[in-house]
């Protein structure tokens, strides 16, 4: 699983140095490919090759003439770019998601189980700002039996 968050930065060539903690499981775990991508195109999305191809598994089992299935994969496909990590643990951000996501300079890393969610720094701030964490939310989620 990836948990947790780090601090990273996307250097002038638009790639990402996975932090060491994250890297490590994913090389062991699941090796060396990836898809990037972004449904909303404000973070980008690190999946390991293997975690997505199994969603899309699940995703294709949807009726072709789905519009939310249309829609979802009209985005990720736009964003989306199948890659590796190189020798240095690198893997590039795509161009049009770079600029979308404002992704520059100074990034954090954060583990969604499956996958990992990389904002720039700042945005991520705001969204935190703006999208508080209410009681409401956590009794969302203990009703569920999380």
């Amino acid at each position: 699983m990836f948990r947790g968050s780090a601090s990273a930065k996307i250097d002038s060539k638009g790639r990402l140095k996975i932090p060491t903690a994250f890297r490590r499981v994913l090389e062991e775990r699941y090796g060396r490919e990836v898809f990037v991508t972004s449904v909303l195109g404000d973070a980008a999305l690190i999946y390991p090759l293997v975690v997505w191809e199994e969603f899309e598994e699940r995703l294709a089992k949807l009726p072709s003439t789905d519009r939310t299935k249309r829609r979802f994969l009209e985005r990720v496909g736009y964003y989306g770019q199948q890659t590796q990590l190189d020798a240095q643990g690198r893997v590039v951000i795509p161009q049009i998601l770079r600029e979308s996501a404002e992704m520059a300079g100074e990034a954090v890393v954060s583990g969604r189980l499956d996958h990992l969610e990389v904002w720039n720094h700042q945005r991520l701030l705001n969204r935190f700002a703006d999208e508080e964490f209410s009681e409401e939310d956590f009794a969302y989620l203990t009703e569920r039996g999380v």
